[in-house]
């Protein structure tokens, strides 16, 4: 069982970056094993863009019409149902809640070896060894997967969008499906240009900017660079921003290519939220803010005088 199988989440009839990676990871790996990357979506996946699923490297795309929104339950019986069909040695999910639940599901259906959070390629001239990002993203657990089957949750960022393009063929699926003994009476999503666990840009702000009056300069900032928006969590407890918007421990935790934070002092549990960040840049007044210890690039300076200078530098840039 060489072939790959990757589920693809979408969103407004697209498929979600996070899911072109995992995409990727799966054609990359496909390519190591000798087998097929084959995706599977749902109704939610518009069929005009199954193409972009195959630029990014799947053979062939299963087309579930007859499924939308499912939950975690659900994504675990269509994908098990995939992975039977198309022999399936290995199963790829992209990072989210919904993806870790059915991971779980998946490896009991399967009688496959789960691990999510996963950051490298496998390597298998020592087995099927995987490296798992831990402590926050600080270190990686190497992983022996033993067994003829897997199941993978791919984190955000493991793997850059490249393009692999193959055939990706649209192919009818219709799984069939057991009632969901859970059910969801109402789902609130977040709104706005972008998602936090999606972008590649998240600007955030926190206490320094004394009040919500003020998050102008962080909303302006974060649209010229087609950033999201994010908050620390006194900011989200001061009803300043929604809830959603805060980033940390407790909180959305971000894996963005730059991570701007203005007016945030670098409490433990809003690093633990965005050490994943490939660059983090840090504004702040307060020279002895900890902040800094974990930044790529620190700014010492009155955000209030540097956001508009950096903003208007930025638009002019661009």
């Amino acid at each position: 069982m060489n072939n790959v199988l990757i589920f693809v989440e979408a969103e407004n009839g697209a498929a979600k970056k996070s899911s072109l990676e995992a995409v990727v990871y799966g054609a990359k790996l496909a390519a190591q094993t000798g087998g097929q990357a084959v995706a599977v979506a749902t109704a939610d996946l518009a069929a005009a863009h199954a193409p972009e699923v195959g630029l990014y490297g799947a053979d062939r795309v299963l087309h579930a019409a007859n499924v939308a929104q499912p939950q975690a339950a659900e994504i675990a019986q269509l994908v098990a149902q995939a992975a039977e069909q198309v022999q399936a040695g290995t199963v790829v999910l992209a990072k989210s809640i919904a993806a870790d639940l059915a991971a779980a599901q998946l490896g009991v259906k399967l009688g496959a070896a789960v691990a999510t959070n996963v950051a490298t390629l496998p390597d298998l001239a020592q087995g099927f060894v995987i490296g798992r990002a831990a402590y926050t993203g600080k270190a990686l657990t190497q992983v022996n997967l033993a067994g003829p089957r897997r199941v993978l949750s791919i984190k955000k960022n493991a793997v850059g969008l490249s393009e692999l393009p193959k055939a990706g063929a649209l192919e009818s699926f219709s799984p069939s499906l057991a009632a969901n003994p859970i059910q969801v009476k109402e789902v609130q999503k977040q709104t706005g240009e972008l998602l936090l666990t999606e972008a590649d840009i998240v600007v955030s702000g926190g206490r320094g900017l004394k009040g919500p009056e003020n998050w102008g300069l962080i909303t302006k900032l974060a649209k010229t660079l087609h950033a999201a928006t994010g908050c620390s969590k006194p900011v989200s407890d001061m009803d300043w921003r929604p809830h959603h918007e805060h980033v940390g421990q407790t909180g959305i935790k971000v894996s963005p290519n730059l991570y701007v934070a203005v007016g945030i002092s670098g409490a433990i549990q809003h690093l633990a939220g965005v050490s994943s960040s490939k660059t983090i840049v840090v504004i702040n007044k307060d020279p002895e803010a900890p902040f800094f210890k974990a930044a790529d690039y620190g700014v010492v300076g009155d955000a209030f005088e540097v956001l508009p200078k950096l903003t208007e530098a930025l638009e002019k840039a661009m």
